[in-house]
């Protein structure tokens, strides 16, 4: 089994600074793209856009689970 993060953060909060991040990196990736700069910048910067959507997927999946482990609990 797969370990999975423990988030012990203001998730709303830094949802909102990864998706900052996350919308820069892709603006960045498409002025590059209309440039056409050699494939690895392209794929670095792909690696660390991805990176942050599971980041910001992993914190709502913890949010979500939090959610519904209370409403299990009622």
């Amino acid at each position: 089994m797969r370990a999975q993060r423990v988030w012990k953060v203001n998730g709303a909060a830094s949802i909102e600074q990864l998706q900052s991040r996350l919308d820069d990196l892709n603006k960045r990736l498409s002025q590059l793209e209309n440039q056409n700069p050699e494939k690895w910048k392209l794929e670095e910067l792909r690696s660390s856009a991805l990176g942050l959507s599971r980041e910001i997927d992993d914190i709502r999946c913890a949010e979500a689970t939090a959610a519904l482990s209370e409403l299990l609990r009622r």
